[in-house]
């Protein structure tokens, strides 16, 4: 007997894409479709909009899954200045964790997939401390929110590669393993010295071991000033020489954050030239990116929750509806249009990041769409509503912020 081959039909009745007037969203076999394009004779489910908005589902492009409490007992942070103090409480928060930390991360993935996100790149450290365990987290969370999340891991080395012994043959190893799409770094300049204060060699090991294996990079750089420019300035030479356009990006990139006018048209220049993409997690006035003006230069830009209830900080919640309100409140944007082109640098720019179809509710595109009231896409920014209904390939996963 031949195999049923007739298509997945969904009907969204009664509609806003993006706040306009009333319509229907069409869904065959996962990709949204003109309403001539469904086949006679087959079964279609319909879902009831109730006139509610649909916009696109969103994508976190920096999220550390595997540090986070959420779900947990309130954690007490005591004080930490620099990322060496902070390294140090992120070993003693793993120690002392009652709960496996492949349930912590898959537990903070769905609750982000419940509330819209279509994708994500997670970073998870990697170090003596914690051998393989978080980069195999992320892959057995990929493995169950296969269909819900796109999820892109990186073997992040929070401790260093130069300073920490052992770092480099456990980024090899997942690289090697295949449990990783990217391999990243931190700091070069400022963190990741060896013993005697020198450059570690960061950069020549994490690259490598890219080119090796055929992986992308996605690197921090905190340090502000010429020690974030230069090796910002060395990744893009580097990334040019090897080949890795469009498979480099680096997290945070405060030094640009600081940057206007001239100077800042120039190092996206170099940015751009080399396509190399920046994300930004939108944590303060002074290090949320001027996203508008880079995308202009031609540089990529996404957005990203970044911890969330860990070590760091005791904020975060892994909802990029909210994350961007807060590039919109860290810009200090007033306007619709400003605050919708916050909205896309969480849908369209961060789709782009990672290589995905733009969810833009046309016929052709993926049916990842999300329903919520609302009368337009700033006031959705602005007020946060409830994410009534979770669509992913024309399917609903989500219904009122849980899981189906």
């Amino acid at each position: 007997m031949a195999p049923n081959t007739s298509p997945v039909v969904t009907v969204f009745r009664d509609v806003r894409p993006w706040g306009g007037p009333q319509a229907d969203l069409i869904a065959v076999d996962g990709v949204l479709a003109e309403a001539d394009a469904v086949p006679e004779g087959v079964d279609v489910e319909y879902v009831d909009g109730r006139g509610r908005l649909a916009l696109p589902t969103l994508v976190d492009a920096h999220l550390h899954p595997d540090k986070t409490t959420w779900g947990e007992p309130w954690h007490s942070r005591r004080p930490a200045r620099g990322i060496a103090a902070y390294v140090e409480g992120d070993v003693e928060l793993y120690r002392a964790q009652r709960t496996p930390l492949a349930e912590r991360a898959l537990r903070l993935m769905s609750h982000a997939a419940a509330l819209g996100t279509r994708a994500m790149r997670a970073h998870a450290d990697v170090a003596p401390a914690y051998g393989l365990e978080g980069v195999e987290a992320l892959a057995a969370a990929r493995e169950k929110l296969r269909g819900v999340v796109d999820v892109e891991a990186v073997a992040f080395p929070q401790h260093g590669v130069g300073r920490t012994p052992g770092v480099a043959e456990l980024l090899e190893e997942a690289a090697a393993g295949g449990l990783v799409s990217h391999i990243g770094g931190i700091d070069p300049a400022g963190f990741d010295l060896d013993g005697a204060g020198r450059d570690g060699g960061q950069l020549d090991t994490v690259f490598g071991i890219a080119e090796r294996h055929g992986l992308g990079l996605d690197i921090h750089l905190h340090d502000t000033g010429e020690q974030g420019l230069a090796p910002l300035r060395d990744i893009a030479a580097r990334t040019r020489a090897l080949g890795l356009r469009g498979r480099v990006n680096v997290g945070h990139a405060f030094a640009v954050a600081e940057l206007s006018g001239r100077e800042l048209d120039e190092i996206a220049d170099v940015l751009a030239d080399a396509g190399v993409s920046l994300t930004t997690v939108a944590l303060s006035v002074k290090t949320v990116l001027p996203f508008r003006r880079l995308a202009e230069r031609g540089v990529r830009v996404g957005l990203g929750s970044d911890g969330v209830r860990d070590n760091w900080s005791p904020f975060g919640n892994a909802d990029m509806l909210h994350r961007a309100w807060l590039a919109g409140w860290a810009l200090d944007v007033r306007l619709d249009e400003e605050l919708e082109a916050c909205f896309r640098l969480a849908s369209d720019s961060g789709a782009d990041l990672l290589g995905l179809p733009r969810a833009d509710l046309q016929a052709g595109s993926p049916a990842d769409f999300m329903l919520v009231e609302g009368e337009c896409v700033a006031q959705v920014v602005v007020d946060q509503p409830r994410r009534d209904l979770v669509v992913r390939a024309g399917r609903v996963v989500a219904r009122d912020g849980q899981l189906l």
